[in-house]
């Protein structure tokens, strides 16, 4: 049910439409919104539902200075909740969650919680002490055996000043460099630490074929306030990666697995847990935590699961009564991530995955956007975000 409210959401933006979805949501609900981003071409930028925007220094240029910001609009009196959308957003809270709640409502892990996710080798010892399966996972330098396939990737979430010893506190880099290693495939030490600034971890792929799955979850101090799951049917690329084309799920051995993790972790706030579903056994592989509202929050709601408002309610003192029941089977598209994936099956070579017919999957994908008409930007009551993102594609 809408209500009317004088008080504001603090929300970040870059080009991924989560903020874009958020500040929809809470808008449509009487809440107003404030958007802060370092770009000032931002898709969120252009909605009818932005009340004020402002344009804030890029946490990748200065993180501190960037927090400075955020405090700032924290600061003022209207301003009751500031929802984390980026991984900077999760980290500057878990490390200065102390000057952020003295501010602005809202759940959060305290840093320490945080550390135990955005580390992968962290979150694997904690999986395991949770009995949730996991890819072995080992730090690079750590690595004698290259006869399996593997992957090279970030050990962290999030490069930043507690984590690597060669960033100052100013400091913070998102790396998503993925390396598929073939079976005897055995890199150059001094290259990996060129192109990822610090010491990478390798971690066993799960057997070809393997859908990604999402538990995801709001938890108020150890306790679930809502819970939801997605199936990710096609990414970026077709080896993996960020969805482009959802849907909504109920697998009671997802959520078994997902509630084992949190619980362990004694989480607070919000967490998108992703899994990889072994293909042979059926078991789900954990293979990380985004500590932050994630990408393809848009499905969850059209699948009747707001989380941007029970967040808000949450951050409120409104938790109690939030139904978090859901329609399952559906399903949401990000267009320009569907051009995305097309553009991998013509260009991506992946060693351990199967190219699919191009014919073959730019029929599925019709047929989804068919069945399934709900996208992330494509709105009619709301062209703006979406306009200027064609914009920007075509500039690109």
């Amino acid at each position: 049910m809408t209500r009317s409210t004088t008080e504001s959401v603090l929300l970040s933006a870059k080009y991924s439409p989560s903020c874009y979805v958020c500040l929809r949501s809470l808008a449509e609900r009487g809440v107003r919104t404030v958007v802060v981003s370092p770009h000032e071409g931002v898709p969120a930028f252009a909605s009818r539902y932005c009340e004020e925007s402002i344009v804030v220094p890029s946490p990748n240029d200065d993180l501190l200075a960037y927090r400075d910001a955020l405090l700032s609009v924290a600061d003022r009196p209207e301003v009751a909740a500031f929802v984390p959308i980026w991984e900077e957003d999760a980290y500057l809270l878990g490390k200065y969650g102390e000057a952020f709640g003295a501010r602005v409502g809202g759940a959060w892990p305290d840093f320490e919680t945080l550390r135990s996710v955005q580390d992968r080798l962290r979150l694997a010892e904690v999986a395991a002490d949770a009995g949730v399966a996991v890819p072995t996972t080992q730090s690079f330098d750590d690595v004698d055996d290259w006869d399996r396939e593997r992957i090279l990737k970030s050990r962290y979430n999030l490069l930043a000043g507690e984590y690597v010893d060669s960033f100052s506190e100013r400091d913070a880099e998102l790396n998503k460099t993925l390396k598929y290693l073939a079976p005897g495939e055995e890199p150059d030490p001094e290259t990996v630490y060129a192109a990822l600034n610090h010491v990478p971890i390798a971690q066993e792929t799960v057997t070809g074929g393997a859908d990604e799955y999402a538990f995801i979850a709001l938890y108020d101090r150890g306790e679930p306030v809502a819970t939801y799951q997605k199936h990710q049917i096609r990414a970026k690329t077709y080896a993996g990666g960020t969805s482009v084309y959802r849907e909504s799920v109920a697998v009671p051995a997802l959520e078994r697995a997902g509630r084992a993790l949190l619980g362990e972790l004694d989480w607070h706030g919000l967490a998108e847990v992703e899994f990889l579903r072994d293909p042979e056994t059926g078991e789900f592989e954990l293979m990380e935590v985004n500590p932050r509202m994630w990408a393809s929050v848009a499905c969850a709601i059209e699948a009747g699961a707001d989380f941007p408002y029970y967040y808000w309610r949450l951050a409120t003192g409104e938790a109690d009564g939030i139904d978090d029941e859901y329609a399952v089977g559906t399903g949401n598209h990000s267009l320009f991530g569907e051009l995305q994936h097309l553009s991998s099956v013509l260009r991506d070579d992946y060693p351990d995955v199967e190219r699919p017919a191009f014919d073959r999957r730019l029929w599925e994908i019709a047929a989804s956007c068919y069945s399934q008409p709900n996208f992330d930007y494509l709105r009619l009551d709301d062209p703006g975000p979406f306009v200027r993102g064609v914009r920007d594609a075509v500039r690109l």
